[in-house]
């Protein structure tokens, strides 16, 4: 038994196991709405805005600026400071922008479009988006594989999605709530490659002339 757990500690370094995460039960989904709700006051930590110059937000203009003007799905949106910068930087999108937190939604105005939904239930039609994306906010659905294929179902055939967040070789670096998960690149990559033709990964850093430390990953692809 020792040897067993000691074989898993080493593979959760790695990244190939993830610790494990609570199940997803209304009393834990009302415990992680009200900790969204409580952050929508700390402008600090969860700011509702965003430098454009941002990576995170060049790689998502990048993918999304070529398929015209697109309808285009924030899932977990927080503020919505992502989707404000990507109604400036893609002409014509249309951006909704889902979140649990009715606090954090506060923040979103139009053009931009509010939706409170959870992740694991998101109250869209299937393909009626051309792009969606999450970044750092899949690390709060808890029941992973469910909100994966609902960001998948949304998207249209031919669609993009993106996804960035944290790296499971890194957890430990950050304290983070008990339902909070990090992912490894085979795991979303798996789970995309379920509803997608074409999937791919890469670290990624907050500024393109800043090499990545591993942190972070962005995981593209085409539904």
């Amino acid at each position: 038994m020792a040897l067993l757990h000691s074989l898993i500690r080493r593979l959760r370094r790695r990244g190939a196991v993830l610790k494990d995460a609570p199940p997803l039960t209304p009393g834990l989904e009302r415990r992680i709405r009200q900790s969204f709700d409580e952050a929508a006051g700390d402008e600090e930590h969860f700011p509702s805005t965003i430098d454009p110059r941002m990576e995170h937000v060049r790689l998502l203009v990048r993918e999304f600026a070529p398929l015209g003007s697109p309808r285009i799905a924030d899932i977990g949106c927080g503020k919505g400071r992502f989707a404000r910068a990507l109604a400036a930087e893609i002409p014509g999108a249309r951006l909704v922008c889902s979140d649990v937190s009715l606090n954090m939604l506060a923040h979103v105005r139009p053009p931009l479009h509010a939706c409170a939904a959870s992740m694991t239930a998101l109250p869209f039609g299937g393909g009626l988006f051309d792009a969606a994306y999450a970044t750092e906010s899949l690390e709060h659905a808890v029941d992973i594989p469910s909100a994966v294929a609902q960001i998948c179902r949304i998207v249209r055939p031919g669609g993009r999605i993106v996804i960035i967040d944290k790296n499971a070789e890194h957890w430990g670096r950050l304290k983070t709530p008990e339902w909070e998960r990090w992912f490894s690149r085979t795991e979303l990559e798996a789970l995309l490659a379920r509803s997608c033709r074409q999937v791919r990964s890469q670290p990624i850093s907050y500024w393109a002339d800043v090499e990545p430390d591993g942190m972070f990953l962005a995981w593209i692809a085409e539904r």
